[in-house]
């Protein structure tokens, strides 16, 4: 631990994935003095100090939040209201609150009203995740050179801010800040709608009736693997996320659904130079998105063959 931490205390509402990746950065890099864990099933917080993810732990988050300096919601964007409302009265002057939420504008809309004056709000969103929830799925390298944004209100402390760029910056992110309707509007297409399209396609093999489930198990390609992956996320998490940036969401649907409406076209008609436009297109978007660092070039997407690298490797 550092001698001049950026903060003292440090409570994490929520210990799954996120928080308990969260966890582990404060403690590796040394950001806080003292981490309180909050969560409402005592398994879960009993397999958080088992890991020895804090130093304090609590059944209830209105103990967790007395005297933090620094307080992240690491819950379902559905119940970020109600939690804001219960730790309210409990949070001392210029504490600072946050989220880790993938929507920004209802939750600003839930939280905000709760908030006491000389409680600074700085909404934040790591884009950073995988299909495992739990205190016992995070790790470390979790956020390491991926973007979180940050999405303060208008009139929000500047110091605050800074304070909050610090720490995602100190658990190894690189940082933006925006509008929480631009920053929804961006999330819909890039992560949202993908999302709903692999539980849809996935929930489509499942229900076909020529095909039995068991042949789409035995039989999955590389491209159907890769939407179960997807599709196997929070159903809780996932399902608050499109009922809360429901307009974003549906925006990008409509678009989504007038561009596949073009390949339709294409196919029955066999265009093929409109199908070859698009796949040369799109290719050289997965070629950016490589050269940006947000993905691995290495083949089968950097994943090692059953078993592990072979000897010599």
């Amino acid at each position: 631990m550092t001698a001049d931490p950026l903060f003292e205390r440090v409570a994490l509402i929520g210990i799954g994935l996120i928080g308990s990746s969260l966890a582990l950065n404060i403690k590796a890099n040394g950001l806080a003095r003292h981490v309180a864990i909050a969560t409402r099933r005592k398994e879960t917080l009993d397999k958080a100090e088992e890991l020895a993810l804090g130093d304090a732990y609590h059944l209830d988050a209105a103990d967790a939040v007395k005297d933090a300096d620094l307080v992240i919601l690491c819950v379902p964007v559905g119940i970020c209201g109600a939690i804001t409302r219960e730790i309210a009265p409990h949070l001392k002057a210029g504490t600072i609150v946050s989220d880790v939420g993938s929507v920004k504008g209802a939750v600003i809309e839930q939280m905000r009203p709760h908030l006491p004056a000389g409680v600074h709000f700085v909404p934040a969103h790591p884009l950073a995740g995988t299909e495992q929830s739990g205190p016992e799925s995070g790790f470390l390298e979790l956020f390491r050179d991926r973007w979180s944004i940050l999405t303060p209100p208008e009139g929000t402390d500047p110091a605050a801010i800074e304070k909050v760029e610090a720490f995602w910056r100190g658990c190894g992110s690189n940082v933006e800040t925006m509008t929480a309707e631009h920053h929804d509007l961006v999330l819909a297409i890039v992560s949202h709608v993908p999302h709903l399209i692999a539980y849809n396609i996935v929930g489509t093999a499942a229900d076909l009736e020529e095909v039995t489930q068991s042949e789409v198990v035995k039989f999955s390609a590389s491209g159907f693997r890769d939407f179960t992956r997807i599709a196997a996320s929070d159903p809780t998490m996932w399902r608050d996320v499109f009922l809360t940036n429901r307009e974003a969401v549906l925006e990008m649907l409509a678009r989504f659904s007038e561009d596949l409406a073009t390949l339709q076209r294409a196919i029955r008609w066999g265009d093929g130079q409109t199908l070859f436009d698009l796949f040369t297109r799109t290719r050289a978007i997965r070629r950016n998105v490589i050269e940006a660092g947000q993905d691995t070039a290495k083949p089968n997407f950097g994943r090692e063959p059953a078993g592990g690298p072979k000897a010599g490797s």
